[in-house]
């Protein structure tokens, strides 16, 4: 593999890895491992650690999808293996 080659990979999975670990620790940590601290916290009335378990979770990661495409765009373009 030649060396544009081996830095796309590494730069396209170094982004996987860091949405993961974002999505790992908004999922299990805020929901879940970090609930009862948050839970001092209320927003719209109701605890954090709920609101993260029910609703933020999923806020965040659209939040995440919308990151990883625009992110991985850019990379595509700067290796020039974009679709456009």
């Amino acid at each position: 593999m030649d060396k544009t080659a081996e830095q796309y990979w590494k730069r396209t999975l170094g982004l996987i890895r860091n949405v993961l670990i974002v999505w790992f620790l908004v999922s299990y940590g805020a929901g879940i491992i970090f609930a009862g601290a948050l839970d001092s916290i209320k927003i719209g009335g109701y605890p954090l650690g709920f609101w993260f378990a029910q609703q933020g979770a999923i806020y965040i990661f659209v939040a995440l999808i919308f990151y990883y495409a625009k992110t991985m765009e850019k990379i595509d373009r700067e290796f020039d293996v974009d679709e456009q």
